[in-house]
């Protein structure tokens, strides 16, 4: 999910810390996602997938 995440940062030229003052998610939790730490829950995906205007499945397709 988080190499999609990183595509659309580059396709829209922004950054992970733009998204996450727009979007309200902690900063932190793009780090989370990035390691591995934890998996995005449902209702922040939705969230990131209204933002980037992407159906939510584009992040769960492999």
């Amino acid at each position: 999910m988080y190499e999609k995440f990183e595509e659309l940062l580059e396709e829209r030229q922004t950054t992970a810390y733009r998204v996450s003052r727009d979007t309200g998610i902690a900063s932190s939790t793009f780090s989370d996602w990035k390691s591995g730490r934890s998996k995005p829950k449902t209702e922040k995906l939705k969230r990131i997938a209204d933002y980037f205007g992407v159906p939510i499945e584009y992040f769960l397709e492999e």
